[in-house]
């Protein structure tokens, strides 16, 4: 394992503190550890989520109307919450 020294704000060390006191940590390097483990996990998911999307677009074809029609039709239909 390779070691980092990280630098935190007094309201974010007390954080972690509170965070290991919970007894789920061993220590604040666990916590940042499990922490930055979810965090890649989450940019997997999105990534694998974003190429599902691109794929779904790529093999729904091309549309036969033009495209600014198809905005105008979306827009009318969904109008912007207006307040």
């Amino acid at each position: 394992m390779t070691d980092m020294t990280i630098s935190v704000s007094p309201d974010l060390k007390q954080w972690i503190d509170e965070r290991v006191a919970l007894g789920q940590y061993a220590d604040a390097a666990d916590y940042v550890r499990d922490l930055l483990r979810r965090d890649q996990e989450q940019s997997e998911g999105e990534a694998e989520w974003l190429k599902a999307m691109i794929d779904e677009g790529h093999a729904s074809g091309r549309l036969s109307q033009n495209p600014k029609d198809v905005l105008r039709e979306i827009m009318t239909e969904y109008p912007a919450n207006r307040g």
